[in-house]
């Protein structure tokens, strides 16, 4: 069934474009005077993992608010699998390939964890009321190939064991898993990652971590990370971004990242970057 999610169940995952899946360029987005983004720039290529990090307060989450159709921001361009998305409606934009989940669960409690999946999929279901009534025809062949992706995705994730659960019963980091599988039922073809592995034991953040790689290597699906845990980002990230205050600070590998000095000032302070860096240049 794994060989068959990945050559069927999920074929619109990780559509090849030419250039970049996604281009944001001189980003600005500002709430009553006060800066969220301030002059953002980078790319995203076709089944890259990038990671964007920063200190609390630092404009992550408002990156990915304006990237998904939450915000509009004042200044710059979003251009995603070569199409200007700046101002769009957030369903058009999940329309068109860019899935996410969230910092905060945003599960369905009272429903099984199939059905939540399930719901991910909705989107690519597209047939009349009668029919839907009816349960006839499109409808009935949307449904059950609904059904097929989310079963799909169950095994993927390894939740066959609580695949009738009830959402609220489950443990905290299985309903984080339950939501990355939602937003694999959309088949994206760019994930907004919103701190996955948040609030997770050792244990937890290990299988989190392994099943991003999966989706990475064996779906092709590209990948924006947003994680506090600099361990997960430093062992899965292709290229990072470190901002603060909403301004860009640097771009990189993670190796070079890690020792760049307003890295590690925006993180540890002014003394600590002096430490780390033999003092300033």
């Amino acid at each position: 069934m794994r060989d068959r999610l990945l050559s069927e169940v999920l074929p619109e995952a990780g559509v090849a474009v030419e250039g970049p899946i996604l281009e944001v360029e001189d980003l600005h987005l500002s709430f009553a005077g006060v800066k969220a983004i301030d002059g953002v720039s980078f790319q995203v290529s076709n089944h890259e993992l990038f990671a964007i990090i920063g200190p609390n307060g630092a404009g992550k989450t408002s990156i990915f608010n304006s990237l998904s159709g939450v915000y509009e921001p004042q200044q710059g361009s979003i251009r995603f699998m070569g199409k200007d998305i700046l101002g769009g409606k957030p369903d058009h934009i999940a329309h068109m390939g860019m899935g996410r989940t969230f910092q905060n669960i945003e599960l369905f409690a009272n429903l099984t964890v199939l059905d939540n999946i399930m719901l991910g999929r909705h989107l690519r279901m597209s047939h009349g009321v009668l029919s839907s009534m009816v349960w006839l025809g499109r409808a009935r062949n949307a449904e059950m190939r609904a059904r097929e992706v989310a079963e799909g995705i169950i095994q993927f994730l390894e939740l066959e064991p609580f695949r009738r659960s009830y959402v609220a019963m489950l443990p905290y980091g299985v309903q984080k898993r339950v939501e990355l599988g939602r937003a694999l039922a959309m088949s994206p073809s760019l994930l907004l990652l919103d701190e996955p592995a948040a609030g997770m034991n050792t244990e937890e953040t290990e299988d989190m971590a392994r099943f991003i790689m999966d989706i990475k290597r064996e779906l092709g699906i590209g990948m924006i990370l947003v994680e506090h845990d600099m361990r997960v980002v430093m062992d899965l990230a292709d290229t990072v971004l470190a901002i603060d205050f909403g301004k860009p600070i640097a771009l990189g590998t993670p190796e070079a990242i890690q020792r760049n000095p307003d890295v590690i000032r925006a993180y540890l302070g002014q003394e600590h970057a002096v430490v780390e860096t033999g003092g300033p240049e």
